[in-house]
């Protein structure tokens, strides 16, 4: 299978080619030529195998240029020798018989961006190889927060590579900067910018774009990669948690194979419930996708108005990652409901980048709001919404899973919908402990970074995870900040070009 560009269908790459350039050279997102179908007969026997098995034959259909191999021991490399707690990189709660929550937070750096930054190392490694790459792969990041960490650990000291993560200086949680600012590793860096994680985003953008940037880097035998989901390679094993997902419901009896299900998502760049989206597309029976915002509700003014504006406050939240009004991957999902048109996609492109706006063709409109339920959800909205699932269920939730839930209600409330829904959680309640003891109404103030930690646990009795309680006491390496303007710089600084 080969992978062509948003933008220009003549840019062809093998899957190994399109993961190790990351973005096309004109801007655009790589995506498969065609989207491959799971079969029933293949549905039904991956409810009895387990993840890494699943992930396996997800994989297998995608990247074409791969061996099995090859695959299973990248597979194997990402998702065993205890990595994930318990070896168990996607368990499912019930919460009562129609809603079910997908945890996707038991890896090293406890958010769900592990899921795909613990084995994207390893496809890009197989990638240079197979393209003859020499020289350092140089992977720049723009986070919002969990990125950042989890691609810091998964490329740490990988050879061949260098990873440098951009963030938004004020846009974080204190864990997640401290996560990202004690990062151990040798081939590590590390920059805060002066902005938002737009300015981040397109900071990255442009020095990915810079001919001149290049020219120096390939001088210096380095190119550029990515692990932002911009890169197919990012977006790939997402598809898989939700299969193994549906496949779990299955096997525990809690639906029978062919039901449909609607899955919730907290939604920023838009990756993560694309990748429920391609799910779908393979024939996993997913009934609504509901994107779930917050504050910072383009997403949900768009699916409602065919209109994406991102000429807008910008509002810092209590869900900081998904503070974003440029969802990247958005522009995947116009090009498959447009009818795979690159040259529609590149003028709807052009004009956000010229008037931070575009329009839909009507066609379109109807195509999305079919698809997918928007909605929003404000900072008292998602305390109140910790506070009543805790209460509920004796389960505890993040900021972000919590616009999740709360995006759900909605839609439940609007819409008669007897389906199931599974709710995607993002991050353990310990990376925002802080604002979920203030949701639980917890005295939790002092200046030592872990009193909220350890509050939430004696009330909860839920432990603190490991890779956060392991925080306590590391050095801080790395305290550099910069504007936007600045980040080019940095890059050049770092790589001695």
């Amino acid at each position: 299978m080969n992978y062509i560009s948003t933008r220009d269908k003549k840019a062809v790459r093998t899957a190994s080619g399109a993961i190790l350039q990351g973005l096309s050279a004109e801007g655009g997102l790589f995506v498969p030529e065609t989207v491959p179908m799971l079969s029933d007969e293949e549905l039904s026997r991956c409810c009895a195998l387990d993840y890494c098995a699943r992930a396996r034959l997800v994989l297998g259909k995608f990247l074409g240029d791969f061996s099995g191999e090859e695959i299973f021991d990248c597979v194997s490399g990402a998702y065993t020798g205890g990595r994930f707690e318990n070896d168990l990189p996607a368990p499912i709660s019930k919460l009562d018989d129609s809603t079910y929550v997908l945890e996707l937070w038991h890896g090293p750096t406890c958010a769900f961006k592990d899921m795909a930054l613990q084995i994207l190392p390893r496809l890009l490694s197989v990638s240079a190889k197979k393209n003859r790459q020499e020289g350092e792969v140089v992977i720049l990041v723009a986070t919002s927060g969990d990125t950042g960490k989890a691609a810091l650990e998964g490329f740490r000291d990988v050879p061949g590579t260098r990873i440098l993560v951009f963030y938004p200086e004020d846009g974080v949680s204190e864990i997640q900067k401290l996560q990202m600012r004690t990062q151990e590793g040798e081939n590590v860096g590390v920059c805060a910018v002066r902005g938002n994680f737009d300015d981040c985003q397109s900071g990255v953008k442009e020095i990915f774009t810079d001919p001149s940037l290049a020219q120096r880097l390939e001088c210096a035998g380095k190119r550029f990669s990515s692990a932002n989901s911009i890169n197919w390679g990012r977006l790939l094993p997402q598809i898989v948690y939700y299969v193994s997902a549906y496949c779990d419901l299955v096997q525990n009896e809690e639906i029978a194979l062919g039901d449909e299900i609607n899955v919730a998502v907290p939604t920023g760049n838009f990756g993560n419930i694309l990748a429920a989206y391609y799910a779908k597309r393979m024939g996993v029976p997913i009934g609504k996708l509901i994107c779930a915002s917050n504050r910072n509700n383009v997403l949900t003014d768009f699916f409602a108005s065919g209109v994406y504006d991102r000429n807008r406050d910008f509002f810092a939240t209590l869900s900081p990652s998904m503070d974003i009004l440029i969802s990247s991957n958005l522009e995947r999902l116009l090009f498959e409901l447009g009818g795979r048109d690159g040259e529609q996609v590149r003028a709807l492109m052009a004009a956000l980048q010229s008037e931070g706006r575009y329009a839909v063709p009507p066609q379109m409109k109807a195509r999305m709001q079919d698809e997918f339920f928007a909605g929003c959800c404000s900072d008292e909205k998602t305390k109140a919404t910790i506070r009543s699932v805790f209460e509920q269920y004796c389960y505890l939730i993040d900021t972000h899973t919590a616009v999740a839930f709360d995006v759900c209600e909605q839609y439940r409330r609007s819409i008669p919908d007897e389906r199931k829904t599974l709710i995607v959680s993002t991050a353990s309640a310990y990376k925002f402990a802080d604002s979920v003891c203030g949701a639980l109404g917890l005295e939790a103030e002092g200046e030592d970074l872990f009193v909220p930690a350890d509050a939430l646990c004696r009330h909860t009795g839920v432990a603190v995870p490991q890779p956060i309680a392991a925080l306590r006491g590391k050095t801080v390496r790395f305290s550099r900040s910069c504007e936007r303007g600045g980040m080019s710089g940095f890059v050049c600084e770092t790589l001695g070009i």
